[in-house]
């Protein structure tokens, strides 16, 4: 069939309707490019919430029509996500596939102290099996817990390393329960359900911070002493903010009994302080409790907590470790006291290495993945406060 000739249609002059159109999305178009370079120039941060549309059309004089379209010019380019009764924040930067296989959400309460470690494992693992992470943080705020959790979704996260607040809650079980709904795969870190024995159907990676405690006991046994006391922060601190106090103080009781101590004796030797954190009034404090049980060792929970209590023994004229043993719990800066500690160390690395094992296993075997419950046993690192190096060998 012959093909027809297509005439060309005659234009009307498009100039002017090009300008009109170039005015109508100058404005919009203007605000859109001042929030994508505020973004990337990281004056909002990563999960920041932006001005609303409201507050944004008073600064700039900008209707709220313009200025929904910048917010909706922005969210199309996946700069901004939208949250239905919470406001605009801005994105995660979008990963190309090409790049990695699973994006990982990772959700710690800090990333001081205890938790550098256990980050730079999960990043270490993800990267050697090609996949990302990305971060959030709630600092213990409970009433950020959800909206940092939420953040990594939207952010569109493949599955989910999660350590949450379960210590001080009516129902953990419940918040569990919410947590094991979400639409990804999760597995829990350093926390777990141990009330419920073999009813917890939780994928975790743990330490075993009871065994640490007990381990720390039996060693000072063996070195000789008799009546070994406890020192750990303020009960309402722990509740808060730090659950494996509770799991060290069953742990010490645990080994007063195994050993066959008086647990009415030594239930005058577990001392919590007054404060939340410890500094030289408080330290002087706990070491006269300690002086006045006539304890000759003791496990105290957290570096700095030991190393003050160093000093305030030094003041006495109290020789450690020649007249008080001391075992600190958590090895973090226990290499750095003036008489360096002996410390019970948890596995903060393989913690981090073991939950991005686990939870590729989960994302790549799906319901055929057996469910991992892992607990890592911490172990003693033997310096000069407990006395084991003036101890001959046999």
């Amino acid at each position: 069939m012959p093909r027809k000739n297509l005439q060309p249609v005659q234009a009307e002059p498009a100039s002017a309707t090009v300008r009109d159109t170039a005015k109508q999305n100058l404005k919009f178009q203007n605000l859109s490019d001042n929030l994508r370079r505020g973004i990337l120039a990281g004056t909002w941060a990563v999960g920041t919430k932006l001005p609303t549309e409201q507050q944004l059309s008073l600064d700039t004089g900008l209707s709220l029509t313009t200025v929904r379209r910048a917010f909706e010019d922005l969210v199309d380019k996946g700069l901004v996500v939208r949250r239905q009764g919470a406001g605009s924040f801005v994105a995660a930067p979008q990963r190309s596939q090409k790049r990695s296989r699973y994006v990982i959400g990772v959700l710690l309460p800090d990333t001081q102290l205890y938790y550098p470690q256990v980050l730079q494992g999960i990043e270490e693992h993800l990267s050697s099996r090609g996949a990302s992470l990305q971060l959030s943080t709630y600092h213990y705020d409970f009433t950020r817990e959800n909206a940092s959790i939420e953040f990594l979704l939207d952010a569109g996260v493949d599955g989910l390393i999660l350590v949450p607040t379960l210590t001080g809650l009516d129902n953990p079980q419940q918040r569990v329960a919410e947590l094991m709904a979400l639409p990804v795969p999760v597995v829990l870190l350093e926390r777990s359900l141990d009330d419920l024995g073999p009813g917890d159907r939780t994928e975790h990676v743990c330490s075993d911070h009871q065994g640490g405690a007990y381990d720390a006991v039996m060693h000072l046994h063996r070195l000789g002493h008799r009546k070994i006391g406890l020192l750990t922060r303020a009960n309402e601190a722990a509740r808060s903010s730090n659950p494996t106090q509770a799991a060290v103080i069953a742990g010490y009781t645990a080994a007063v009994d195994a050993l066959g101590l008086d647990a009415d004796r030594h239930r005058h030797m577990a001392f919590s302080a007054t404060k939340p954190e410890w500094e030289a009034d408080q330290a002087e404090h706990m070491f006269q409790l300690l002086a006045g049980s006539g304890a000759t060792a003791a496990l105290v929970f957290g570096d700095r907590e030991a190393a003050l209590l160093e000093g305030a023994a030094s003041r006495h004229g109290i020789r450690v470790p020649e007249d008080l043993a001391l075992v600190s719990y958590d090895d973090e800066m226990a290499d750095l006291a003036q008489i360096p500690l002996t410390a019970v160390s948890p596995a903060k690395h393989r913690l981090g290495v073991m939950a991005a094992d686990v939870l590729l296993r989960r994302l790549t075997e799906g319901d055929a993945c057996p469910l991992y419950q892992i607990r890592l046993r911490p172990r003693i690192v033997v310096r000069d406060s407990c006395g084991a190096k003036l101890v001959s060998p046999v």
